[in-house]
């Protein structure tokens, strides 16, 4: 582990007595956390560049309503995926408070599922803003 590796180089050269152990799966917490906001605002970031290229007065409620659910689910993944890396205690925990959940499906199936579903969406998107348009060009030719 390069966190406990580091705070012991760290307590040595300082001459400092700690419990590494105690230590370092906070160390260990507070990074992880890190890098999971910066994944979710690295991604939001992207998906936002794509809402904002397709998106419309007429269908702003929509493109939020599928930010807000392609967003938990990948909030709902990345927790999944963090409790593979847990300690036993740690992740026997997360067990009790999500419950039933099949976790080693949800581990092995996490690209699979998530990045079709979030082109399968994107598809969507474009093709309503297609046929929302064709309509529009139609009904514009129609009235001259």
């Amino acid at each position: 582990d390069p966190i406990t590796k580091t705070i012991n180089i760290l307590l040595v050269w300082f001459r400092v007595e700690m419990d590494v152990d105690f230590w370092s799966q906070y160390v260990s917490f507070i990074l992880v956390g890190i890098m999971i906001a910066a994944s979710i605002r690295g991604f939001m970031k992207n998906l936002m560049k794509v809402f904002r290229a397709y998106s419309s007065p007429v269908s702003s409620n929509h493109i939020i309503l599928l930010l807000a659910h392609v967003m938990g689910m990948y909030f709902t993944s990345s927790i999944l995926l963090m409790r593979m890396k847990l300690p036993l205690e740690y992740r026997t925990m997360i067990t009790e408070v999500l419950g039933d959940v099949e976790f080693g499906f949800y581990h092995r199936w996490f690209d699979f599922i998530f990045i079709p579903s979030v082109l399968l969406s994107i598809l969507v998107i474009l093709l309503k803003k297609t046929i929302v348009n064709r309509t529009l060009s139609f009904h514009a030719s129609k009235a001259m």
